[in-house]
């Protein structure tokens, strides 16, 4: 299976389905202003994350789009990349957590754990395949030290 959606677009569509539910039953949400400080935080380290892991894709001269990911010329495994094989997906993890913390709604934090599975599914595992393809034991040994998420 091929990916379909851009990963941003899954998280922009949750985000934006984590907001309707909470506009829509304004009675569940929680006051959690005082997590605000929290949610911003959550969510600026998640878009340095992101900027930080696309510039790695840049300066290494390989596909950023993760709709094609049979075209990877290079193995990215520096930077971020030694702690996680998923940084951009971390960093759009870690802003959605943050969204969930600033609308302080408990079904807005369904988005997060969704995000999670239909990346997973979605476009992790055909990307590790594209990749097993593409770079075999390089990639395989990659995959076997760094955690796919954290």
């Amino acid at each position: 299976m091929k990916p379909v959606i851009p990963p941003p677009a899954i998280g922009a569509l949750l985000a934006l389905g984590m907001w309707t539910w909470a506009w829509a039953t304004p009675e569940m949400g929680f006051d959690l202003s005082f997590w605000r400080p929290l949610a911003f935080a959550f969510g600026a380290l998640g878009l340095a994350i992101d900027l930080v892991s696309v510039a790695a894709f840049f300066r290494k001269k390989t596909t950023v789009n993760p709709m094609t990911p049979e075209k990877a010329q290079r193995l990215v495994v520096d930077g971020f990349y030694r702690f996680t094989r998923n940084p951009m997906y971390l960093g759009m993890l870690l802003m959605l957590i943050g969204w969930a913390l600033w609308l302080g709604h408990p079904l807005g934090f369904a988005g997060p754990a969704l995000f999670v599975w239909l990346i997973n599914e979605m476009q992790i595992k055909p990307e590790e395949r594209a990749l097993e393809e593409i770079f075999g034991e390089e990639y395989l040994a990659y995959k076997a030290r760094v955690r796919r998420w954290i």
